[in-house]
């Protein structure tokens, strides 16, 4: 029996992902209001976060993948802290299906990273003199979908409108 190619099943090389490099690409933190944001506060800031991920080639193998994270705490109108991190890391995947490779990068490689990225932001926004903020982990599965329908909507859209 083989594979389809001709070559015995035991001889396919099995799907490979490694990282090469991961690494912060960029870090704001801002505290606008301090002293004052740092005080007692009467109720639990309101706090926003949006996650998105981008992916590109880098080599005939090789992948950068970037998790960018946004966040802003506002308590009574006033922001007390906002944040923003893009962190990245470099894939090299081999040995892949070409039908299964979007969806390892969307969503695996971000799974690999998100762990480090959420604590840097855990660091970064104690160090602005508020508690960690520990972000709840993320269905990356459910993002790539979303994201998936979005952009068939947005092609959809565009077919249809008369030129």
């Amino acid at each position: 029996m083989t594979n389809g190619n001709g070559t015995p099943p035991e001889a396919a090389l099995p799907p490979q992902l490694n990282v090469l490099a991961q690494y912060t690409k960029d870090l704001s933190f801002e505290n606008p209001n301090a002293p004052a944001s740092l005080g007692a506060q009467q109720q639990q800031p309101a706090i926003n976060i949006q996650i998105n991920v981008n992916a590109g080639n880098v080599a005939e193998n090789d992948y950068e993948v970037a998790l960018s994270v946004e966040g802003k705490a506002e308590s009574n109108g006033k922001v007390m802290f906002s944040f923003e991190l893009i962190y990245a890391g470099v894939f090299r995947i081999l040995n892949v299906p070409k039908e299964n490779l979007h969806p390892l990068i969307m969503i695996e490689c971000p799974r690999l990273l998100f762990p480090f990225a959420r604590e840097i932001i855990a660091t970064a926004v104690r160090d602005g003199g508020f508690p960690p903020l520990m972000l709840d982990p993320v269905d990356f599965v459910g993002l790539y979908r979303q994201n998936m329908e979005r952009q068939a909507a947005q092609m959809q859209a565009a077919q249809v409108k008369p030129s």
